[in-house]
């Protein structure tokens, strides 16, 4: 069992790193418009942060076995420092586009980042099975929660732009610098964590080997999904509420806020619901019902319909998340955990980098939010797939009961 000490440095980094991911998703497509640049570039970057971000997440879970796990996320706080100087910085597109790939960045609502592999390889073995879904709810309500309130966060350079009559687009890059801060602390929490608890939990982590058939059928499920997810990651989604109700920052960091706290709270419910009616149940009968408002919500007539639906989506989409992850780490061995987060994980980078990229060319011709209905689409029949496919390999717990 892992000592409470590091359990708790992982639930702060990852609220850290939420609220920053929580503003800097609203922030991004604001920011790069202000810079001259038009919904394709947004979407190209969108692309760019996912693609590299996957790519780093593959070769770290790949080769985790090598490293101590503090090593890695040491120098993973300081690439998330690199980058948010870096786009503070720099405001040309081709560089951005650089940093973006190379960086920590996330257009996303959810951590899709290199640390996600390590810290769930360390959760994991901080309980027994039977509570393993309820710790990555807590981690996840962890997240959540601090991703709402970094939304409202997002509305701080409108309120200095006002109050303190300083440049708009000054104070975005001063929310850059402050997202590479963040990073440079999550990098001291990690830094003090106990010596010894390091030495317990690095029980020589394994690449792949028995697991490798369920793992990799898994990767391709949750690949088909990401690349559904890719047309709706948080900054396009924020862009088309933009360019469709003119609303600002402040208000669609109100919007945000709200959906991020029907996630949060969704959570816990769905731990009730793992136990009830299993993990693979609770994955697919949740998620299909939001997939299903996304398809509608572009066809609402007013702004309230619409924020109704994506609250609705909200409060039923993040259901799976911690089911899903206590799922992988379920049914595969202890030392090939970090691999089996790693080679799962990426599919949610991956597979939807290409996505940005269409759903911003798709909303630089027209307003009406075909990105949300493709997307809504494709997670239909994700889910349908991955019931008829995973059913039949239950976690331990539910063997035993």
């Amino acid at each position: 069992m892992m000592d409470k000490s590091l359990l708790t440095r992982l639930l702060w980094a990852r609220g850290l790193r939420a609220f920053a991911d929580g503003y800097v998703s609203l922030l991004l497509p604001v920011y790069l418009m202000s810079l001259g640049m038009g919904p394709f570039e947004v979407g190209a970057i969108a692309t760019a942060t996912l693609l590299g971000s996957g790519a780093l997440t593959l070769v770290v879970g790949l080769h985790a076995w090598r490293f101590h796990y503090r090593t890695l996320l040491l120098a993973a706080s300081v690439l998330m420092a690199a980058t948010g100087i870096g786009f503070a910085a720099i405001q040309d597109f081709w560089p951005l586009l650089v940093v973006a790939i190379v960086g920590t960045l996330n257009p996303s609502s959810g951590d899709v980042s290199v640390f996600l592999p390590l810290e769930h390889a360390l959760l994991s073995r901080s309980v027994q099975d039977a509570d393993r879904t309820a710790a990555f709810a807590r981690y996840s309500l962890t997240g959540s929660l601090l991703a709402a309130l970094g939304s409202l966060a997002a509305a701080l350079p409108d309120h200095a732009s006002s109050w303190l009559h300083t440049d708009k687009q000054f104070a975005m890059q001063m929310m850059f610098v402050l997202y590479g801060a963040i990073g440079m602390v999550c990098g001291l929490i990690y830094r003090t964590a106990p010596l010894r608890l390091e030495s317990q939990l690095q029980t020589k982590p394994a690449p792949l080997h028995k697991s490798k058939r369920i793992v990799y059928t898994l990767a391709a499920l949750f690949s088909l999904d990401s690349f559904g997810g890719g047309f709706v990651v948080q900054s396009l989604i924020a862009l088309w509420l933009y360019q469709r109700f003119d609303l600002s920052m402040t208000v669609a960091g109100t919007i945000f806020f709200w959906t991020g706290l029907f996630s949060a709270f969704s959570y816990l419910v769905a731990v009730r619901f793992a136990k009830r009616f299993g993990l693979v149940n609770t994955m697919v009968f949740t998620h299909l019902p939001a997939n299903i408002f996304l398809v509608l919500v572009p066809f609402m007539p007013t702004l309230g319909w619409a924020i109704a639906l994506l609250c609705a989506r909200s409060a039923l989409s993040q259901m799976d998340v911690p089911t899903r992850s206590s799922y992988v780490m379920a049914i595969v061995s202890p030392d090939e955990r970090a691999a089996a987060a790693s080679v799962t994980a990426v599919p949610r980078s991956l597979a939807s980098a290409v996505s940005p990229l269409f759903a911003g060319y798709m909303l630089a011709i027209s307003a009406f939010g075909w990105p949300l209905v493709i997307a809504g689409t494709i997670k239909v029949i994700y889910d349908l797939l991955l019931l008829g496919m995973c059913r039949k390999v239950p976690p331990p717990e539910e063997q035993e009961s």
